[in-house]
């Protein structure tokens, strides 16, 4: 796996007094305004510690939940808040992602500050990588960090787009994670097993392609279960399905299948009226799904 440069990698000069964009992912769970586990908060202490004991103006940047516009129960302002307690000194709150204003308190930060920028989803124009809101994102500061592991796969603005317009580095976080994934496909102890998760096999192409031949066991989980299960030619009544990579999810199972590879499924599901159902009507085999329900 080919070296990524790492904030370790930067001079202290290259920090003191720079305003350094840092995306993290603070997309923790929430229950009614309150933070439930504040685990991906403390994951960034140490990037964003390194950033203030040089002098640098950090300005974080991240998603929360996937608001249709500016919903206001999906503000980070929790977040600033339980950072600020967890660092021990205030969090500066920004009324948006860009903007004048968020410009002005850009300006106005001090060595050692930081300031949480308001939830970057608020923008569609996040999600579509669009360029120009990207360069806006990136006006605000003479770096960027991406320390958002969970994220750092997708080509948004705010993990993708503002790379183009400014130097960029990985965090901590993002280093360690990589330098353990790379250890582990490079050189894995045996027997090594994979657990694959997400809605859509669609965005885990990659992700699959790459880890048959290379894991002993690959599982399957989450709702793309339904595609393989489907293309198994097994009734998953309601379930969501990508119908238009069916074939797809076969062609993955004779891979996993010619490589050695064992690609594991789940043998049995919850079932229910719909997604928003309060309570689940059963747990069924997995090849008992019954035609008005869904997994």
């Amino acid at each position: 796996m080919a070296q990524k440069k790492s904030l370790a990698d930067l001079a202290p000069q290259e920090l003191q007094g720079k305003r350094v964009l840092v995306r993290a992912d603070f997309n923790v769970p929430m229950d009614g305004g309150r933070i439930t586990d504040d685990t991906r908060i403390r994951a960034t202490l140490p990037t964003i510690k390194y950033l203030t004991d040089r002098g640098a103006k950090v300005l974080l940047t991240s998603h929360l939940g996937r608001p249709k516009g500016k919903t206001p129960e999906l503000t980070l302002q929790p977040v600033a808040k339980r950072l600020g307690e967890l660092l021990g000194s205030d969090v500066r709150m920004a009324p948006d992602a860009i903007g004048p204003e968020v410009r002005k308190m850009a300006e106005d930060l001090k060595p050692g500050d930081v300031m949480l920028l308001e939830n970057i989803r608020f923008y569609p124009e996040e999600e579509k990588n669009d360029p120009e809101f990207a360069k806006k994102l990136a006006e605000e500061a003479d770096l960027y960090v991406n320390d958002a592991f969970g994220t750092a796969h997708r080509a948004h603005a705010s993990t993708a787009g503002v790379a183009h317009f400014l130097p960029a580095v990985a965090g901590f976080l993002l280093d360690k994670e990589i330098s353990v994934m790379g250890k582990a496909l490079s050189n894995p102890e045996r027997p090594f097993v994979a657990l694959i998760g997400g809605s859509k096999v669609s965005s885990k192409i990659g992700v699959l392609e790459n880890l048959i031949g290379k894991v002993d066991t690959l599982i399957i989980g989450g709702g793309m279960v339904f595609t393989f299960l489907k293309a198994q030619g097994l009734e998953v009544g309601r379930s969501l399905v990508e119908i238009d990579k069916l074939d797809l999810a076969r062609e993955l199972m004779t891979k996993a299948s010619a490589q050695g590879t064992t690609l594991l499924l789940p043998v049995d599901l919850v079932v229910a009226p719909d997604i928003k159902a309060e309570k689940a009507s059963a747990v069924v085999d997995a090849d008992k799904i019954p035609p008005t329900e869904m997994g």
